[in-house]
């Protein structure tokens, strides 16, 4: 395994703490998402206008068991950035922490910034994005070929997220994040977006639905405590329900004929895993042939062939997955490392692809491990 090229199709920066004080328009700074001292609590949080505070510890967690992490969480809560591996924001060191890895490149998503995907304030949000994409533009810049940049793109405006789309693609950005959920008014259902896709399209820049990107009703102080605390006492359940609104966006996606409309559009289901793709994809012919008649737009191909064809999917420690590239298809998947967060394979990535890829073929391994994503993003393997 040693010998073969690996590329992580999702990693992530971890942003320093004052990046949107520093860097967003002065006109926002005073409302500027930081990390602060969670006074009372102990520990360090992220916070954001109307949004729930974000432990920062569990985003430079990598390399870690579960028991460790129980212990880091409480530690580096009250340690701040102290323990963070610099990679998070210095590109010379994370070129120093993929070879560690044997990583060839990343796909750089954010840390921080998910959350900001739940913002309601659209201006403060654009400002935000823009500050962003700026900063990891001049980070990927240190070196091109090895760190791949995905901007942050907000649609509260169609208009004002085809001119950021097309400004991080100037910038040398070689993908996108849009909500992994948008909110219940404004669904992927709907044709608003369709300026959007036709200029993604165009670009040739695959759109991420990622895990934790989307945007809920706004809520009081109360009830965010409240639902803090059920999820404080329900980790386990929370994480095992994450990949559902990726599900429930991608099922508007194909069923609303955004890829019948847009053939070369390319969607990218971020840090979902794989292995339920296999049935997702059996239920959604299914529902095609049994009810499809019913639909006020019919597809012209059935729903597994969108997905083959539009969808690429990233997984890191997913055994199921590989087992299924003869169903959902060998140049659809790609796998990830994930770090610096707590569900990393690193500093391991390479023990761990050698476990799960048992009795995948090498060629197949090789294009999830590395083509896939390569061509994808247009990396330069020589």
């Amino acid at each position: 395994m040693a010998a073969q090229q690996v590329i992580s199709a999702d990693s992530h920066m971890m942003e320093p703490a004052d990046l949107w004080v520093g860097r967003v328009d002065a006109k926002f700074r005073d409302n500027a998402p930081r990390v602060v001292k969670n006074e009372g609590k102990g520990g360090w949080v992220f916070i954001a206008p109307g949004l729930p505070p974000f432990p920062v510890a569990g985003g430079f967690a990598a390399g870690r068991s579960g028991e460790e992490l129980k212990e880091f969480m409480k530690k580096g809560q009250d340690e701040g950035y102290i323990t963070a591996r610099p990679s998070g924001w210095d590109p010379v060191e994370r070129i120093k922490d993929q070879d560690v890895d044997g990583v060839r490149a990343e796909v750089l998503y954010t840390t921080l910034g998910m959350s900001l995907f739940g913002l309601h304030d659209a201006d403060l949000q654009r400002a935000c994005f823009k500050a962003y994409n700026d900063w990891l533009a001049e980070f990927c810049s240190y070196n091109p070929n090895r760190l791949i940049g995905t901007a942050l793109i907000s649609l509260e405006d169609i208009g004002e997220g085809i001119n950021e789309l097309q400004r991080a693609a100037k910038i040398g950005l070689r993908g996108a994040m849009i909500w992994g959920a948008p909110p219940r008014e404004k669904p992927y259902t709907s044709k608003e977006y369709d300026p959007f896709w036709a200029c993604a399209q165009d670009l040739q820049m695959p759109l991420s639905l990622h895990v934790i990107t989307g945007k809920r009703p706004p809520k009081s102080e109360e009830e965010q405590n409240k639902i803090r605390a059920a999820r404080d006492q329900s980790f386990v359940r929370g994480y095992m329900n994450l990949i559902h609104e990726v599900q429930r966006s991608l099922t508007d996606i194909v069923f609303s004929g955004v890829m019948m409309r847009f053939p070369k559009i390319r969607i990218v289901s971020a840090e979902n895993d794989t292995g339920w793709i296999g049935h997702y994809m059996y239920r959604m012919d299914h529902a095609f042939e049994k009810f499809g008649a019913l639909m006020s737009e019919p597809l012209d191909m059935k729903p597994s062939e969108y997905v083959r064809r539009n969808l690429w999917a990233t997984f890191q420690d997913d055994p199921i997955g590989p087992m299924l590239f003869n169903y959902f298809g060998e140049d659809n998947f790609m796998w990830a490392s994930d770090f610096p967060h707590t569900d990393s394979t690193w500093p391991n990535s390479l023990k761990v692809i050698e476990q799960d890829f048992k009795g995948v073929p090498e060629r197949v391994t090789h294009k999830i491990i590395c083509e896939n994503a390569a061509k994808l993003y247009h990396i330069n393997l020589n």
